[in-house]
């Protein structure tokens, strides 16, 4: 018996050496960063590298935010990932009604196709949706973003949002329908209020995709005053020279969106993994 309970102590022992380690890598390079952003640049390349600054400055912060155009970025970005957000949640949780309460030919088939987008990289798609945003007139445009920030968000959010609609139980709907409910009141009134841990675990992989997307951006919008933060971080790499201290103050300042977001629905989120969110 001792045997057992001294295997059992090793194991578990082994389990979190493990976490903890896990976790140190994970949380290391975000340190670093948020070090980084509070030293002067004359200290950011020193070896052994200082986790602690000494001196610690604020400059950094206030040279990132003072960049002509730095608010307007943050504001652009933040303005195109709520839209983008807010549409894909609505279409995809609209679709994903459909595909589990609703019985129609070729319902399998639509789905599985759906579920293609999920199997082809982003990059590969970057020329097809250029010739399509300018076809449409998208190009330079931040309409020409929200579009093509939700069609690259459906095929996740609605695999996630289906699972969950179906394991709600169907008598709910039944007497709601019994009670004159239409599909529309149904789905506003009795889906969407329960199914809170789905839709803040899309929300916040939403958000944080569109938020952080680079590449798109990069490629259709060509006025500077409507790049977004990512585009706008980059152009702060000089061609000879990199104040990295100024690049790391910048990305602290472009993640706290991202850390309010998570923290706002990380009990939300946490329930929607566990209770079938993911189950398809």
């Amino acid at each position: 018996m001792s045997a057992l309970v001294t295997g059992s102590r090793a194991g578990t022992a082994a389990r979190w050496g493990l976490l903890a380690v896990g976790s140190i890598v994970m949380v290391l390079p975000f340190l670093y960063m948020l070090s980084t952003s509070f030293k002067e640049q004359t200290f950011v390349l020193t070896i052994p590298p200082q986790f602690i600054p000494q001196p610690a400055t604020l400059q950094n912060y206030r040279d990132a935010w003072g960049t002509q155009g730095f608010p307007r970025y943050f504001l652009n970005s933040l303005v195109v990932t709520v839209l983008s957000t807010a549409g894909s949640l609505l279409i995809s949780s609209m679709m994903a009604y459909a595909f589990a309460r609703f019985r129609f030919r070729g319902r399998e088939v639509l789905f599985r196709v759906l579920l293609i987008g999920l199997m082809v990289p982003t990059m590969m798609l970057i020329i097809p949706q250029f010739l399509l945003a300018k076809y449409l007139g998208l190009l330079d445009s931040m309409a020409g973003l929200v579009v093509f920030y939700i069609a690259g968000s459906l095929s996740l959010n609605t695999f996630l949002l289906r699972g969950f609609f179906a394991e709600i139980p169907a008598e709910l709907e039944q007497a709601m329908e019994m009670d004159g409910a239409g599909p529309v009141r149904r789905f506003f009134q009795l889906i969407l209020p329960l199914s809170r841990p789905a839709l803040a675990t899309a929300t916040i992989f939403s958000f944080l995709a569109n938020w952080d997307e680079f590449a798109w951006a990069l490629t259709i919008i060509t006025t500077p005053e409507k790049n977004t933060l990512p585009v706008a971080i980059n152009l702060f790499h000089g061609q000879n020279s990199t104040l990295w201290g100024l690049v790391f103050a910048a990305s602290v300042i472009a993640i706290i969106p991202v850390i309010v977001i998570f923290l706002a629905f990380q009990r939300h989120f946490v329930q929607g993994l566990t209770s079938g969110a993911v189950k398809g």
